[in-house]
């Protein structure tokens, strides 16, 4: 061949979209409830993918072995250990912190209880961490990153309870979907910032918090008859969805939620 038609031909080549990139290197990202469980496995996730990732929670001695594994695995990692529910203590500490590209609102809590049975401090114990806790944080995030000007990427940890009913679970329910409203009308209010509001909403996830849960087999075979492929779901399921949240690859994405549930709400 010609080196005049070898040219034409590579003219004339079709020029290939690229994948935007799933790297979150440069980027500094912070999971609350970040000691073990959903949390932990989003902090690994982000490390993983190149984030800086701040590990925020009560327990000292739980994100501090967390953050050190994940140092130990390569990635770079500190705690922060604050209580969200302390909304004014909250502010100050993190107004203490470098502004953050990622928030990962995951601190979040379950007292599962009849309607009927539901007391006072079931109620405010629920709301307050899951609802009002959940708003503060990212309040104080997002103006963060408003003041740099840089954008951001806020995913708040709902449920597929934030998308449907359960026994047992009014007030967690009311949380969700409290939470999942809150989503969509952040992501209003925080577009014309460049910064994104989604949520991940998975199905029943086996973590400490849940798995006394799944003792009680009548329970569990209840749960697994809901969720259509057959198995309940790992923190390893959300890994992925966080990461692609936290990303540019979900760049066009806000005021959403990805569900992450097994084919539960798709009945």
């Amino acid at each position: 061949m010609s080196a005049d038609l070898t040219h034409d031909a590579a003219e004339g080549a079709t020029a290939l979209p690229r994948t935007p990139s799933f790297r979150l290197d440069g980027r500094r990202a912070l999971v609350t409830g970040a000691g073990r469980g959903i949390g932990l496995a989003c902090a690994a996730a982000l490390a993983q993918a190149g984030a800086a990732v701040t590990l925020a929670a009560r327990s000292d001695a739980e994100i501090t072995a967390a953050a050190a594994a994940i140092r130990n695995a390569g990635g770079v990692a500190e705690t922060l250990r604050i209580d969200v529910v302390d909304v004014t203590a909250m502010r100050a500490a993190l107004a203490a912190q470098a502004p953050f590209d990622v928030l990962v609102n995951n601190a979040g809590t379950n007292r599962p209880a009849s309607f009927l049975d539901v007391t006072e401090d079931d109620f405010d114990t629920v709301l307050n961490l899951n609802l009002r806790a959940a708003f503060f944080v990212a309040q104080a995030v997002a103006q963060q990153m408003r003041a740099v000007g840089c954008g951001g990427s806020i995913v708040n940890m709902s449920s597929q309870m934030g998308h449907v009913g359960g026994a047992r679970r009014s007030v967690y329910c009311a949380s969700k979907h409290a939470l999942e409203g809150l989503t969509k009308a952040m992501a209003l209010d925080l577009a014309p910032h460049g910064i994104r509001v989604n949520s991940i909403a998975p199905t029943f996830v086996e973590t400490p918090m849940t798995r006394p849960f799944f003792d009680d087999p009548i329970f569990r075979a209840a749960v697994l008859g809901k969720i259509k492929l057959g198995r309940l779901g790992r923190v390893e399921d959300l890994m992925g969805a966080v990461v692609f949240l936290a990303s540019d690859a979900s760049q066009l994405m806000t005021g959403t939620s990805l569900v992450v549930d097994g084919g539960w709400t798709a009945e």
